[in-house]
């Protein structure tokens, strides 16, 4: 398959950084930022993207479509994307990049291919590519997955998982099942610690733990995702109980990332950090907002 222009919604964080990679190895992006922030639209033109009026020129225009956005927005936009190709004729590859269930990776698979595009699952693991840093591994499946794995040749690292749809989606849920559920356990846990006043204790105990290395790093950088994450959580909660096991943990840490972009942490953006910068910052913004949420109950 031959591949010219690449079509990126949205170009956040993780759409903007994969765009850039691909504009720096020859190929053109394009996206539409009709009604986008003013911030997407900066990130989209830093990153070389070109700017189409609307969906039909996407399509017409696009060899391949990355689709990349929060979680909840992902079959919504493969309606809208449907509907489209019903008014136009093109041979559109649709990859959906998102953190999503198996059983909504095959539902996008169905709608796009009745509406006469190719699909193909894909999962993400790993953050936003930077320069002279390893990008994530992007893993793919599906009948057209080969078609995807050649971007290979223009920077990204494309991983080839199987051949149905639902695979690549499948590895995303259980790998973030363990990482955002490990920040959504130690945020929860330290949140609590603070609370208490026994947070210094807390963590003179964690530290000697392998993994506490990691849940000071990740913690700090979750606030600004936090509001993806919780639609994330919940594709994996559904993933869990269409094989049969609990789905409660999942659920709590939906809750918990519904919490914290509940604060005033949900205001950051990655590129421009204010609060929560350290872990020990963090538990105090979520700490203050659990004594503001207890207030009202105790005055009445």
């Amino acid at each position: 398959m031959e591949i010219r222009t690449i079509a990126i919604l949205s170009p956040g964080d993780m759409g903007h950084a994969i765009g850039a990679v691909l504009h720096r190895h020859g190929l053109r992006v394009i996206t539409s930022l009709r009604g986008r922030s003013a911030r997407t639209q900066a990130l989209a033109k830093t990153a070389g993207m070109q700017d189409v009026p609307d969906d039909e020129t996407l399509v017409r225009e696009a060899d391949i479509l990355l689709s990349i956005m929060p979680p909840a927005s992902a079959y919504t936009f493969g309606e809208r994307i449907a509907s489209t190709l019903l008014h136009v004729k093109t041979e559109l590859l649709f990859v959906d990049c998102n953190a999503i269930a198996p059983r909504t990776a095959l539902a996008l698979d169905q709608l796009l291919t009745e509406a006469g595009a190719g699909f193909v699952d894909a999962g993400i693991i790993g953050g936003p590519p930077r320069p002279d840093e390893e990008g994530p591994h992007i893993y793919v499946s599906g009948t057209r997955a080969a078609d995807v794995a050649c971007l290979s040749e223009h920077g990204l690292d494309v991983r080839v998982v199987g051949a149905q749809s639902g695979q690549a989606s499948g590895l995303k849920m259980c790998y973030a099942s363990v990482t955002k559920g490990l920040t959504a356990l130690a945020t929860e846990a330290l949140t609590a610690g603070r609370a208490l006043g026994l947070q210094d204790t807390l963590i003179n105990e964690l530290q000697d733990l392998p993994a506490f290395r990691s849940i000071k790093r990740s913690v700090p950088g979750m606030p600004p995702k936090a509001y993806r994450w919780v639609g994330e959580m919940q594709e994996i909660a559904r993933t869990f109980v269409d094989l049969g096991l609990p789905s409660q943990m999942l659920e709590g840490a939906a809750a918990l990332y519904q919490f914290v972009e509940s604060t005033e942490l949900g205001l950051e953006k990655p590129e421009q950090r204010q609060r929560g910068q350290t872990l020990e910052e963090v538990t105090e913004i979520l700490a203050n907002a659990l004594q503001k949420q207890r207030k009202p109950e105790q005055d009445n």
